[in-house]
């Protein structure tokens, strides 16, 4: 797999955690083993945040080689700079990321970073959104946009956008587990201590994912474990041992932190391994029940159809 480029467009006044939020998620990912190259640009050397931090110099963006699959995200930056006649006046730049989108280069934005998307002209006829206080401004200024409320993160046809703040954290968390898996982005979400959320139009999380939001080590630990030995045979008691309780407070806490019972949050996890596998037409029923720990292919016909 190749390594993915992450480059953050850096705007004057760009709102910091905008930047931060983002930007931690990438690193952690890296360190987790995801494939990414994080790189940072501009088209000034005049630039500091809205809380008036300053950077150093950054890299030209005409100097970078963005190729498809790439990500371009644009942090959110102080309203009275993006409707100044500076800002519109970047028309190189506009056009450059236009070249970007068009060769496949994914892009993306954060709070009020849709104001440059839809200065640059990549929101016609796209879902989008922004911060909850500017999604009215966002409208009436790019009509064809389709400006969603109420929504974390949109994802259409390559253009990223999020609502803002945190919000910009939960996107780069979906585009983690776009480039790696859920499992990744749930280890970074643990890293920085926030829960992964996803977007209501966004697939439903997986099984995995859905019982995880909670911050017990123990049960976190036991989920681990069975998510990477599914096809294993285990008893309470050797799970305990791994979460470091015994049997009975391990059957209470489980429950207590994700609602559901150890056998029960097994039960599910094999479904959903076994309709994931049942879409590989090279893999036979008997195969499919060895690798989620059922005796034979009786026992996935049986969870299939408890399934209907």
């Amino acid at each position: 797999m190749r390594t993915v480029q992450i480059v953050f467009l850096i705007l004057p006044h760009t709102h910091l955690l905008d930047l931060a939020g983002p930007d931690q998620v990438f690193l952690e990912a890296r360190d987790y083993g995801a494939p990414l190259d994080v790189r940072y640009c501009s088209f000034t050397d005049d630039l500091h945040t809205s809380q008036h931090l300053p950077f150093g110099v950054l890299r030209p963006y005409h100097d970078l080689n963005l190729q498809r699959g790439d990500y371009l995200i644009i942090p959110g930056a102080e309203m009275k700079y993006l409707t100044s006649k500076a800002f519109r006046a970047q028309k190189p730049l506009f056009r450059w990321v236009r070249e970007q989108y068009a060769k496949g280069v994914n892009i993306c934005s954060v709070c009020t970073g849709a104001f440059f998307l839809g200065e640059v002209g990549l929101l016609a006829g796209k879902r989008c959104t922004t911060h909850w206080k500017r999604v009215r401004e966002l409208q009436e200024r790019f009509l064809s946009a389709e400006v969603q409320e109420n929504i974390l993160f949109t994802e259409d046809d390559g253009i990223f956008t999020s609502a803002g703040v945190a919000s910009g954290i939960d996107l780069a968390l979906h585009i983690v587990g776009k480039l790696t898996n859920d499992y990744t982005s749930f280890q970074v979400a643990r890293e920085i201590v926030v829960y992964t959320r996803r977007s209501a139009h966004q697939a439903q999380q997986s099984v995995f994912m859905a019982y995880r939001n909670h911050i017990h080590a123990g049960v976190h630990a036991v989920q681990d474990w069975l998510q990477h030995n599914l096809h294993q045979k285990s008893t309470l008691e050797e799970l305990a041992e791994i979460a470091c309780m015994s049997s009975r407070s391990l059957t209470r806490i489980f429950k207590q932190e994700t609602g559901v019972t150890v056998n029960e949050y097994i039960t599910l996890l094999r479904k959903e391994r076994i309709e994931k596998l049942l879409k590989n037409p090279n893999i036979s029923k008997a195969e499919i029940a060895q690798q989620c720990g059922l005796r034979s292919e009786r026992h996935v016909a049986r969870l299939i159809a408890r399934e209907k």
